[in-house]
């Protein structure tokens, strides 16, 4: 027994050794964001394919883009719903907030659009803003209000800024939480059992336990700190943009940031063949930086 205690003791202590250290090498020290393209209004929702190509949208212009594995630029759709924060589902869709009209759309991979979402109970949504997609493929959508120079409208047809969610295959959606002032970046873990939201508006980001129905328990403060768009690597480390991008730990400390030289950082993912490469969607720009280690989206 105490032979085997001693092995457990190691083995502990090698992991957490291990575990430290990859924290402090999660990229090589000197490591610079790279700008890829300067050319856009403003780049939003980033999303990456199978083969590790990532599709991101220059929301005031209506386009979404595809920046491929060989770094080569193209236009994947014109009028393209004024599409905000996207993800990919198993099928090969590109699931993405539609902000034009308020939508979640799905687009094929020929560019086939289908509206999953035009409204919550005859009224139109506040505008979807971030969407993951979990495993199942039941979808998970926040709800801010941010008034766009290109509606006609000029208030919320809904009471309040809220998490929806669509069961995969079933409409209508439903509310999953309503504690907000105003939910934004979202991203939830490769297993679906936890999921991450950042409320913007109260500067805090929240951490749930998701129910196989698709509903959310356990809410607890994850970091007293909010965020635009986030992704999430292999060890579990949460990536949350707005001030460049800052690297919390699956406990929710500080461990790291990337400093990104323009007045915003919206949104982010990883892409690349080895899905070693994080892609930033900054102001008017877009930038890679290289890690070593891995997205899960």
């Amino acid at each position: 027994m105490k032979k085997l205690s001693a092995l457990i003791l190691l083995f502990s202590a090698f992991s957490g050794g291990l575990s430290a250290q990859t924290e402090t090498k999660l990229y090589e020290p000197g490591t610079k964001a790279q700008l890829v393209a300067k050319q856009f209004s403003f780049t939003e929702g980033p999303a990456v394919d199978k083969k590790g190509n990532v599709y991101f949208t220059d929301q005031p212009n209506n386009k979404i883009w595809k920046y491929d594995t060989d770094g080569k630029l193209s236009v994947f759709m014109d009028s393209a719903g004024r599409s905000n924060g996207m993800y990919f589902d198993k099928k090969g869709n590109l699931i993405t907030c539609a902000d034009a009209d308020n939508q979640l759309w799905s687009i094929s991979p020929k560019g086939k659009v289908t509206v999953l979402l035009k409204d919550y109970e005859g009224h139109k949504f506040n505008g979807p803003n971030d969407v993951w997609v979990r495993p199942d493929g039941g979808i998970y959508i926040t709800d801010p209000y941010y008034q766009r120079d290109y509606w006609t409208r000029k208030q919320p047809d809904l009471d309040g800024q809220k998490l929806y969610y669509l069961a995969k295959g079933k409409a209508p959606a439903v509310i999953v939480n309503d504690q907000f002032v105003k939910p934004n970046g979202i991203i939830g873990t490769p297993d679906g059992k936890y999921l991450y939201v950042a409320d913007i508006g109260d500067n805090k980001t929240y951490r749930f336990d998701i129910n196989k129905d698709g509903s959310l328990t356990n809410r607890k403060l994850f970091i007293a700190m909010g965020c635009d768009g986030m992704t999430i690597d292999r060890l579990g480390n949460i990536y949350m943009c707005g001030q460049g991008v800052t690297i919390v730990n699956p406990q929710g400390e500080k461990i790291g940031h990337i400093d990104i030289d323009e007045p915003w950082t919206a949104n982010i993912c990883f892409g690349g063949k080895d899905m070693d490469t994080l892609f930033i969607t900054a102001s008017k720009a877009v930038y890679t930086f290289k890690m070593n280690v891995k997205g899960v989206n």
